[in-house]
């Protein structure tokens, strides 16, 4: 018995110790036509009897369960001597390869990719966007091991658009949440010209962009993120990338970089400030999600829902800043901004979810309510988060004077939880923060959000100087106090 123990201890010490480096990922597009990736992995390994790897169940910025590893049609591990490996897949994500003391790894794998949608990879004839959570295998418990893409396009792709560093279809991150973080598009790509806010370059690079003046929407992007930094007082990146993925809906955000649906079509003509403002929510988030984050999203378990009652925080104020920062680079005026409230208000209204569901459960319920909601049956974090915002920017404006607001508590959890506490906030820090701005307990406020209660507009925004009538169209009193002034004109510019 005590050989057979100290033999089974021998074989979990192994395991424990196990590390794996150096590893190396090639990207086969020379054929795009089946719409599947050739993904080949090598590593160097000691001291292990097995090696588990897996893909994500989901990817950050989509709190959707996608079962990636679902996609994968061959699977083929070898030896350095070119022996196969045996190997077992557990559930859809996790594959254990018997890799026996091996000092080298290589596994050939492919992957399904026909879903042109910015939260999965694609590949066809024309162009490949390579969702890294869904291609790349990672080691089980070893998400700070480096890796390197050497990615091997189709003939006349020249461009790469990418957050990651590299250059020559070479890339490199120093750990698989940046890795996971870093999209890629690869093809025969259109380039607007770039600009520079505070000496840190920043690109668009698109796919079937088409004909439109693309100078004159990077000034506005310009004056956009010129906003933006000053609102936080930072510039956290080297340099950002806009990835445009081609026509379609919906964008991700990542920490130097967003994947955004885009053409040229949608800023020529009525909706270009939709669009305007699409790309500012998406910028935004650098800072409202990927910086300035809930505590339950990032170091992430990639393997199951990362739950969050802060979601309202993330994507609801985020919404509200659309607005705000618009406004503040003379790209909204302040009639269609107070139009713009009057619409978020009244289609929250006409919700009959908010009165089934809080903000907080339509959080952590996302999973499986979708990100919208089911209309008429819960309430969305999109939706009612950014109408909380409003009335949260107005009672600390109107609880100190206007000296204060809702940008000093995003610069105070920027400063306090990213910069100096390197972590993500908490439910109750959220409050204090606010309650520390504010100078005065907003325990009422903050019921809206852990409650069904309805909202009281026409006691905040009355204080503020603006009327709500019946309907909920906004507009700005008469007869303005000082403070109620210096309110509505520091807010509606």
């Amino acid at each position: 018995m005590k050989s057979k123990a100290l033999l089974l201890l021998l074989f979990v010490s192994l395991n424990c110790l196990a590390q794996t480096s150096n590893i190396r990922f090639t990207v086969d597009m020379t054929q795009p036509e089946n719409h599947e990736y050739k993904v080949r992995l090598t590593a160097k390994i000691s001291n292990q009897v097995y090696v588990d790897f897996a893909l994500p169940a989901w990817s950050p910025g989509y709190y959707q369960i996608m079962d990636f590893g679902k996609n994968v049609t061959t699977f083929e591990p070898k030896n350095s001597a070119g022996e196969s490996l045996r190997w077992v897949k557990f559930g859809s994500n996790t594959w254990r390869v018997y890799t026996e003391f091996s000092n080298d790894l290589k596994i050939d794998y492919s992957v399904v990719a026909s879903r042109a949608f910015v939260a999965t990879a694609y590949l066809d004839s024309a162009r490949a966007f390579i969702k890294p959570a869904a291609l790349f295998l990672y080691p089980v418990n070893q998400l700070n091991t480096p890796v390197t893409l050497n990615l091997l396009p189709k003939s006349g792709w020249n461009t790469v658009a990418t957050g990651l560093e590299g250059k020559n279809f070479t890339y490199s991150a120093p750990n698989y949440d940046i890795l996971y973080d870093s999209p890629l598009l690869v093809g025969d790509l259109q380039e607007l010209p770039p600009f520079t806010v505070k000496g840190k370059n920043h690109r668009f690079i698109g796919y079937k962009m088409g004909e439109f003046d693309g100078g004159l929407l990077m000034k506005d992007l310009q004056k956009l993120i010129t906003v933006a930094t000053d609102l936080i007082g930072d510039i956290p990146y080297n340099h950002y990338t806009f990835i445009g993925i081609g026509p379609g809906q919906g964008g991700i955000e990542q920490l130097n970089s967003t994947a955004v649906s885009f053409t040229g079509e949608s800023v020529t003509g009525p909706g270009r400030n939709r669009t305007l403002s699409f790309l500012t929510h998406e910028y935004f988030h650098h800072f409202n999600v990927k910086r300035i984050r809930p505590v339950e999203l990032g170091p992430f378990d990639y393997s199951m829902p990362n739950r969050t009652n802060l979601l309202w925080v993330a994507e609801g104020l985020t919404v509200y800043y659309e607005d705000i920062i618009m406004n503040r680079a003379g790209l909204l005026s302040r009639e269609n901004m107070l139009k713009g409230w009057s619409n978020k208000i009244a289609n929250l209204q006409k919700n009959a979810g908010r009165l089934n569901q809080t903000l907080a459960e339509s959080s952590a319920n996302a999973w499986e309510d979708g990100p919208f909601g089911k209309k008429g049956e819960t309430v969305s974090y999109y939706e009612k988060g950014p109408v909380v915002g409003m009335l949260l920017d107005l009672s600390i404006r109107t609880a100190t004077d206007n000296k204060k607001a809702l940008d000093d508590v995003m610069r105070l959890l920027y400063n306090e939880y990213y910069k100096k506490q390197n972590r993500g906030f908490k439910d109750d820090e959220v409050l204090k923060a606010c309650e520390k701005v504010a100078g005065v307990k907003l325990h009422n406020l903050f019921d809206y959000i852990y409650s069904t209660k309805e909202l009281d507009y026409k006691a905040v925004f009355n204080k503020a100087g603006i009327t709500v009538d019946d309907n909920y169209t906004l507009s700005v009193s008469d007869n303005l106090s000082p403070v109620q002034k210096s309110i509505v004109n520091d807010l509606f510019r």
